[in-house]
């Protein structure tokens, strides 16, 4: 059997062309590719050179549309013991190709060709093609002979004209030699035989026969001979007399051959022509062929050759499925091919059965069954693989590649160049089911075993061929894609052939198909806040505004409500500055795995990638960290990464990888790599787009004289130095200072003007910024709850990363690049922000126990005027009579209560740390007014308490004393949530009223604690001011309606000097500040006397006030001194049930006389029955019923009563 056979096989002339002398492999190619462009020579062009010696046999020669047909065979053919039968599978001609630049003379050629033309007896027409003759072989050129033939040095377009007139000689001489054949077989007659005819003796009966057959064969091969030349309907004519010879003698094998030839002659009359009519005969005649079974009934009995006539029966099957291959007729032709493979099992020759399943693997391909197609190819791979050679197994390596698309286990190089090729233009229907660029559509779980045999028989015929970079693709692909299926030893024998392909392979050796391990991408590490990148606005001086960062990233890779998926994160590298990102690694399998080699693949060419070794232990994955440099600016492009291992370098994309998970996931692939090494399911990270910019400046802080952590307790104060360096290429031109986070208020002080004197900030400089921190307060704590130092320290840690407070640092360097004249605003290079968290760690100091305000009252003297406060009675407190005035300010006397009041703060402390305080108050004292006699300088005295010491888990009491102070005015409005109005008339402005009330009370509580500082002191370096706002604001809340709000009636006592005046003051009575020396005795009261006194009663509320007001005077013993038998003072005037009305916010006089018969300490007080109280004085009173009286008592007043002399 022949490959490639078809219908119109017969009418092709063959032609053997053979090297000459040493002829380059390039330019033997060349020369080759010339010829195939002479395949057709048109009848029409051969006039020239056509000479008929006497009349042709070819009387319906197609000179206009006729041609004939050449079939070149570089390096010739062995002689086919079928040339009788079959005219077509003589070598009719030699060609010699002859380069003679590399020959030094003619002569060898001319010996050389000679030779190898005898070695094809049927060759009628001999050529040799000697290209680029020198001057030597031109002046030779009278012994080169007719034969050769000279193409002098010329350009491609003349020697492919000369070359085109050569073959039309060649093919004139053809056909005058076929028309000699033809006419000498006429008259005299020749012998034809075939292997199917015996070679014993013949009895005469078998003489006879042969003589008769001998006639039909004739016909037949004159047949053949037409056909060669190019006349179809004179082959038709000798084959029909030659079909009705062959019936009549039963020479079966011969009809079936005339059969064939008619075919071939109907075709070639129809050349070009294709319709219904003319493929139903070629159909019918084959199936004569076939069917009938012509070539199995020649078959002879006495065949001592065992020469079977099934090839030729096969033969015209391909032949016919040739012909029928169509997409329309694909269940046709599938049959025919069936047919065929089946035939193929009794052929003898192994050779033809190659041939055989190289065919029907050829014409499966061309209808579109690519399976089927590489079934077959793996049958001819077989075949060679039989052969146990190394070409036979070159061969066999070969074929089984091209089955690999089909299996789907090709190679990435041919996976690439199959995508290349689908996007110019679409591929058969079967061909396109799966994705070329999907490592998902590799894997089948039904296709696993075929898949893995396939590999495997890869494998054997390049280890045979002695291919080490084939095998070793072919065992990384084994390794790769079914190390689940394959046995730890399977897998250690693989290993083993990686390891000897490699060592026959050159050093630095590259393979498209990556082996292991198996890498991912992992994640990008989040810069430190000192690479945080901001887009700049040249426009505005604060350039950072709406460019918020996050991290290296343009854009956040979690932002929400992306419009599609095909919008990538967008990540800037700076040149010159190292960038990182993590990948992991898998290894499967049951051997440890040495990765002698692993970087970063970058195909811009801007990036230097810096490479690690990794060793994995059997079944462990790992994460590591890769590394490199940006070079120059531009967009950067990270497909994957490039492994050496097995001493071959690879390319692992991440983009195979994300596929093979994802078929994991929807279970097309066998395993997942990575889960069965234990790695944890992480989501699919694709690679940005990333784009490098040209160099920028680079801050670099660090706290000095620590680590950076700040640890403080509540309430101290410190300084910090922070020094800033320029650790990049770029000077800062501009920087700014911000803060955020929580606790900014903590931040007292940053000292920017440091930073923007020290700009332009060049390479290498440094600049250090200090910062004034004040610890903030934690709040209040139980000391039974979390009293100890255990749970200060462990409140510390917690509240360390939270709250701390950050100073934004935002710089940019110069606004153009170096060499740029003109900057767009795209242009224009980005700024970076520093983020310093500045870790302030607040540990819990003094913590307060409980809070609460305390008042003393020392009652005062009656004198001829209302008491105003002394510095006398100050001095009873505090000796110094330097301080004297400023104790004064502390203690003052209420002109209507008729006391000395004093109001102190007590704070409990508790100290849980593992330190001691020291406690100091100071009070600010009130400015004072123009009726003081105080300086200028003088303005806001404050005046300091000694200390306090607080040991570690003691407690201690702090007394601050308060100035004194209360409202004017008792207003229902602090009563409101007690009192409902009836009415809605007045609603507007008793709430606009409740709201300046409330305001002013909150207004003087405030002023009160801003005038109070507690600090402390631990060692010598720390210091702090504790917050006492929260405890003095709740004191004094609680204390409120008790301590600061007024009452609502006030009595006062006075001497009365000439007579009592029934009459009330309009205006309203201040509280007196000045300072006056002390009465003399004109304060005192002389025994046996008639002492006239009035009492004042002041209205503090905005109601007028019904009262019964009593009088009474007391001894020292607290005996009532007005009443009884034993009564000791006398009076004059109205004592009890003395009925007034007050208008309010004003006072009212009662005069009366005593006359006191002993001396001594005597004490007047002044009590009132209000008539009707209204809702604010019950509210005061804190009644439980609407019908309890409602009294109102004054504080104790003394006198003096001296004796007479």
């Amino acid at each position: 059997m022949e490959p490639d056979v078809s219908i119109e096989t017969s009418s092709m002339i063959r032609i053997a062309v053979f090297p000459i002398g040493p002829v380059p492999p390039v330019l033997l190619r060349d020369y080759y590719s010339m010829l195939l462009r002479h395949q057709t020579i048109p009848l029409s062009t051969i006039s020239s050179f056509y000479t008929e010696h006497q009349k042709s046999p070819f009387t319906n020669q197609p000179w206009e549309t006729g041609s004939l047909r050449f079939k070149f065979m570089l390096g010739g053919a062995p002689p086919s013991p079928w040339e009788d039968f079959q005219s077509n599978r003589k070598i009719l001609a030699v060609i010699g190709i002859c380069h003679c630049p590399s020959l030094p003379d003619l002569e060898s050629v001319v010996d050389q060709f000679t030779a190898t033309c005898k070695s094809y007896s049927s060759a009628l027409v001999q050529r040799c093609f000697a290209f680029f003759p020198g001057d030597s072989h031109l002046q030779n050129g009278e012994k080169k002979g007719d034969n050769i033939i000279l193409f002098p040095p010329a350009d491609r377009q003349t020697q492919e004209f000369h070359l085109q007139t050569m073959m039309q000689d060649i093919a004139a001489s053809l056909l005058m030699e076929f028309e000699k054949w033809v006419l000498q077989a006429e008259s005299a007659g020749t012998i034809l035989k075939t292997p199917l005819d015996s070679q014993a003796s013949l009895s005469s009966e078998e003489v006879m026969k042969a003589k008769k057959r001998r006639l039909a064969r004739a016909q037949k091969t004159i047949g053949d001979y037409c056909l060669l030349a190019g006349s179809p309907v004179d082959a038709n004519a000798h084959y029909s007399t030659a079909l009705d010879l062959a019936r009549l003698t039963a020479d079966h094998f011969w009809f079936a051959g005339a059969l064939e030839g008619s075919v071939c002659a109907l075709l070639i009359d129809h050349i070009g022509q294709r319709d219904a009519v003319l493929e139903e005969e070629v159909r019918q005649r084959y199936n004569n062929v076939i069917l009938n079974g012509h070539y199995r009934k020649s078959s002879m009995q006495d065949n001592t050759q065992r020469v079977s006539p099934l090839s030729f029966e096969l033969e015209a099957i391909l032949k016919l499925a040739r012909f029928l291959c169509r997409r329309e007729l694909a269940k046709e032709v599938a049959d025919l091919l069936t047919r065929a493979a089946d035939g193929a099992k009794s052929l003898i020759d192994a050779s033809d059965r190659l041939i055989i399943y190289v065919e029907i693997a050829r014409l499966y391909g061309t209808l579109g069954y690519q399976r089927k197609a590489a079934f077959f190819s793996r049958q001819v791979a077989l075949l060679y693989m039989q052969q146990e050679n190394q070409l036979a197994a070159t061969s066999a390596m070969q074929v089984l590649s091209m089955t690999t698309k089909a299996y789907r286990v090709q190679t990435r190089a041919s996976i690439l160049r199959q995508s290349q090729s689908s996007e110019t233009g679409p591929g058969h229907a079967d061909s396109g089911k799966f994705h070329h660029h999907s490592v998902v559509s590799l894997f089948e779980s039904q296709w696993s075993t075929l898949q893995m045999v396939v590999l495997r028989e890869i494998l054997l015929s390049a280890v045979r061929a002695g291919d080490p970079l084939a095998a070793w693709s072919a065992a990384a692909r084994l390794l790769r894609s079914y190390y689940p299926l394959i046995t730890p030893a399977g897998q250690n024998g693989l290993a083993s052939a990686l390891a000897n392909s490699a060592e026959r392979l050159p050093f630095g050796t590259r393979c498209a198909d990556p082996a292991l391990p198996f890498v991912r991408l992992h994640s990008f590490p989040l810069h430190s806040s000192h690479m945080d990148i901001v887009k700049r606005n040249p426009a505005r001086e604060d350039w950072w505004t709406g460019s918020a960062p996050s991290g290296p990233f343009i854009y956040t890779p979690f932002s929400k409500g992306e419009p599609n998926d095909n919008s990538k994160q967008e990540l800037i590298w700076i040149v010159g500055e190292p960038v990182q990102l993590l990948v992991e690694l898998a290894n499967p399998c049951a051997f440890d795995l040495r990765v002698d080699s692993i970087y970063l693949s970058v195909h811009s060419g801007n990036f230097d990638a810096f490479p690690i070794s990794v060793d994995l232990p059997p079944n462990s994955s790992q994460v590591i960290t890769l590394s490199g440099i940006p070079t120059s600016a531009g967009p950067v492009i990270i497909p994957g990464c490039i492994v050496h291992c097995f001493g071959v370098i690879t390319e692992h994309v991440f983009r195979d990888v994300e596929n093979l998970l994802l078929g994991a996931a929807q279970g097309l692939v066998l395993s997942d790599p990575f889960r069965s090494c234990g790695s944890p399911r992480l989501r699919n990270i694709s690679v940005p787009n990333i784009s490098v910019v040209p160099p920028l400046p680079l801050l670099v802080s660090h706290v000095v004289g620590g680590d950076g952590s700040i640890i403080l307790y509540e309430g101290e104060i410190r300084d910090v130095w922070i020094n800033l360096s320029n650790a990049g290429t770029v000077p800062v031109e501009q920087a700014y200072i911000s803060l955020s986070g929580k606790n900014q208020d903590s931040v007292m002080s940053v000292a920017y003007d440091t930073l923007k004197s020290a700009l332009p900030l060049k390479p290498g400089a440094e600049v250090t910024i200090p910062v004034t921190l004040k610890a903030w307060h934690l709040g209040l704590v139980d000391p039974d709850a979390g009293g100890g130092k255990s749970a200060s320290s462990s409140m510390g840690r917690n509240l360390k990363d939270g709250s701390s407070p950050s100073l934004l640092i935002h710089y940019a360097g110069p606004l153009t690049i170096s060499g740029d004249l003109e900057t767009d605003e795209s242009a224009v290079p980005p700024g970076r922000r520093l983020v310093l968290p500045l870790q302030i760690s607040v540990l819990q100091g003094l913590s307060f126990v409980k809070a609460r305000l305390l008042s003393m009252e020392i009652p005062a003297h009656i004198g001829e005027n209302l008491p105003k406060p002394a510095s006398g009675v100050g001095t009873a407190i505090n000796e110094d009579v330097s301080c004297g005035s400023k104790i004064d300010k502390l203690m003052k006397i209420d002109p209507y209560r008729g006391s000395w009041g004093l109001r102190l703060l007590e704070l409990e402390l508790f100290n849980p740390t593992n330190v001691v305080f020291e406690i100091s108050v100071s009070v600010l004292l009130e400015n004072s007014s123009n009726e003081d006699n105080f300086s200028v300088d003088q303005v806001a005295p404050e005046y300091a308490y000694p200390k306090t010491r607080i040991d570690r888990d003691y407690s201690a009491r702090v007394l601050i004393p308060l100035e004194h102070f209360k409202l004017p005015v008792l207003d229902g409005s602090f009563f409101s949530k007690d009192l409902q109005s009836d009415g809605s008339a007045g609603a507007k402005n008793s709430i606009i009223s409740e709201k300046n009330t409330k305001a002013e009370l909150n207004a003087s509580i405030k002023n009160l604690i801003s005038r109070i500082k507690v600090r402390w002191q631990s060692g010598q370096n720390s210091s702090g001011e504790l917050n006492i706002k929260d405890a003095t604001q709740a004191a004094l809340q609680t204390s409120v309606m008790d301590i600061l709000l007024p009452d609502p009636l006030t009595f006062g006592f006075r001497l009365a000097r000439s007579g009592c005046e029934k009459t009330a003051k309009p205006d309203l009575p201040k509280e007196s500040t000045t300072q006056v020396h002390h009465s003399s005795p004109k304060s005192s009261v002389v025994a046996h006397d008639m002492t006239p006194m009035e009492v004042l009663v002041r209205n503090n509320t905005k109601e007028k006030i019904k009262m019964s007001l009593n009088i009474t005077c007391r001894d020292v013993a607290g005996e009532n001194c007005l009443e009884g038998d034993k009564a000791t003072v006398l009076w004059a005037g109205v004592l009890s049930g003395i009925t007034m009305e007050v208008p309010p916010l004003q006072e009212i006089k009662h005069c009366f006389s005593l006359y006191f018969l002993i001396p001594g300490e005597y004490t007047m007080v002044a009590a009132a029955l209000i008539d009707d109280a209204n809702d604010v004085l019950r509210a005061r009173a804190r009644t439980e019923s609407p019908d309890e009286p409602i009294i109102c008592r004054g504080p104790p007043f003394h006198v003096r009563v001296v004796g007479t002399a």
